[in-house]
C-alpha cells in the first residue's frame, strides 16, 4: 500500500500529540539542576536568565510549568522540520520517516527537557532554513537578532561565511563574517589550555546526541558529502559545527550544547542518503539496508525511552551519582522533607545544591548545617531513595544559636 500525505500527516500528528504528552510527564518529574537555579534566580545576565526569572515570578516554580517554554519551541521545531522537507524528497514516507528521528532524537528531547537555549537555537536554526527555502535566498534581516539569543550562533555565523564563499555570494560571507566578529568579540569560545584529550568525549556525547549508530552513519554520510556530494547549506551548517567542535575538544572540554543543535540539522541529509542508496539497489539487495535501518530505530527507540524513564538505572549503578540525569533529580523532594521537618533554612556545604534548593523555598540560614558527608555528629538524616536506593543521605545538625 502506497503511503500518501493523507495518510502519514495524520500518523505524524498523532505521534507529535503523544511526545508532548511524555514530555509533560518527564518535565513534572525533574528537578532542577544547579544551572537552571542559576537562571531562575537571575544570576548568568543572559537573555534566558531574565526571562526565567519573569516566567517563575508570573506561574511559579512548577517544573512542568518551567520547562513548558521549552516544550512548546520542540513542537515548533518539529513542525517546522517537516515543512521544510517539503519537496526536498520524492517520496512522502522519507518525510515522515526524517521527522519521527527527529522528534526521538536523545538530543532534540533533553533539550526540550532542560532550561537552557538549546531547543531555541534549534528551532532558529530550521526556522532560518525554512524561509531560505520559502524564499530561495538568504535572509538577512533576521540574522542580527541571533545576537540576542546565544553565543553559539558564532558557529552558524561562520557556516553562513563558508557558505557565502562556496556560493560565491559577496553580501551573505560578509555580513555573516562581520556578525560572527562581533559574536566572538562579545562572548567568544575558551581556547587556552593544553591538550587534555577530550576528543574522545566529545564524540562519545555526539553518539549520545544521536544515539550511537545513528551517530556512526552522521559520520559516515558528512564523509561521503564532503567527498561526493552535493554541498548544501544543511551540510555546511552540520560539518562547520561538528569540525569545529572537534577542533576545539583538541584542547579542552567543550560545552556541546554550542555545536548539537547546529549538528543535528543534518537528518534530512543522512535519511535521503541512505534512501537513495537503498532505491538504487534491487530488492533482493536491499537485506542489508532493511537490517541496517530496523537496528538503527528500534536503538533509537530504546535510547527515548530510557531518557524519559531513567531513574531505573540507580538499579544497575553502584554510586548514584554515576546516574546522566542526577542533577535533575531528588532536589525537590528532599526540599519537601527538610520542610516537612520545619527545616526552612540551612547551610549546606555543597553550594549547588544549596541553590537548588532556594528554588524551593529553602533559604541559606544559620539554623542548621548540613553535609551529604557521612559524619559521626548530627542530629538527623533525612534520605531519598528511588527504588528502594539510596540517592541521596544528607545529615543535618541543628546549630546554636
Amino acid at each position: 500500500m502506497k503511503l500518501s500525505r493523507t495518510i502519514l500527516e495524520p500518523l505524524l500528528l498523532i505521534a507529535l500529540v503523544l511526545l508532548i504528552a511524555l514530555l509533560f510527564f518527564s518535565a513534572s518529574k525533574l528537578s532542577f539542576s544547579y544551572k537552571e537555579a542559576l537562571l531562575i534566580l537571575n544570576e548568568s545576565n543572559t537573555f534566558l536568565s531574565y526571562f526565567m526569572s519573569f516566567w517563575i515570578d508570573s506561574f511559579g516554580t512548577n517544573s512542568l510549568i518551567a520547562r513548558l517554554p521549552f516544550i512548546f519551541f520542540y513542537a515548533l521545531s518539529v513542525i517546522l522540520l517537516y515543512l521544510l522537507t517539503q519537496n526536498y524528497f520524492t517520496k512522502e514516507i522519507d518525510r515522515f520517516i526524517t521527522t519521527i528521528i527527529f522528534a526521538l532524537l536523545p538530543g532534540i528531547n533533553s533539550s526540550a527537557l532542560i532550561i537552557n537555549e538549546s531547543i531555541i537555537v534549534v528551532f532558529c536554526v530550521l526556522l532560518y532554513l525554512y524561509l531560505y527555502k520559502l524564499y530561495n535566498k538568504p535572509n538577512l534581516i533576521i540574522l542580527p537578532f541571533f545576537l540576542l539569543i546565544d553565543n553559539s550562533f558564532a558557529i552558524f555565523y561562520l557556516a553562513l561565511f563558508f557558505y557565502g564563499l562556496y556560493k560565491k555570494d559577496n553580501m551573505l560571507f560578509v555580513i555573516s563574517l562581520v556578525l560572527f566578529g562581533i559574536s566572538m568579540s562579545i562572548f567568544g569560545f575558551d581556547t587556552g589550555g593544553k591538550p587534555k584529550g577530550h576528543f574522545v568525549s566529545t564524540l562519545a556525547i555526539y553518539s549520545s546526541i544521536f544515539s550511537p549508530l545513528l551517530f556512526l552513519y552522521f559520520a559516515y554520510a558528512m564523509y561521503k558529502i564532503s567527498f561526493k556530494g552535493t554541498k548544501s547549506l544543511y551540510w555546511f551548517i552540520s560539518i562547520t559545527a561538528f569540525g569545529f567542535s572537534l577542533l576545539l575538544s583538541f584542547r579542552q572540554k567543550i560545552d556541546i550544547a554550542d555545536f548539537a543543535p547546529f549538528v543535528i540539522v543534518a537528518i534530512p541529509m543522512m535519511v535521503k542518503l541512505f534512501m537513495h542508496s537503498y532505491r538504487v539497489r534491487l530488492k533482493k539487495f536491499r537485506t542489508y539496508h532493511k537490517i541496517s535501518v530496523n537496528i538503527v530505530l528500534i536503538v533509537l527507540v530504546i535510547n527515548f525511552f530510557f531518557l524519559h524513564y531513567n531513574q531505573i538505572l540507580y538499579l544497575l549503578l553502584e554510586k548514584p551519582t554515576k546516574h546522566f540525569a542526577y542533577d535533575y533529580h531528588f532536589a525537590k523532594d528532599l526540599a519537601q522533607e527538610l520542610k516537612q521537618k520545619g527545616i526552612n533554612n540551612i547551610y549546606i556545604d555543597d553550594e549547588k545544591l544549596q541553590k537548588r534548593l532556594e528554588i524551593y523555598g529553602i533559604k541559606m540560614g544559620n539554623s542548621y548545617y548540613a553535609t551529604s558527608s557521612k559524619t559521626k555528629i548530627y542530629d538527623e538524616i533525612v534520605t531519598i531513595e528511588v527504588y528502594n536506593k539510596t540517592v541521596i543521605e544528607l545529615f543535618v545538625t541543628k546549630l546554636n544559636n
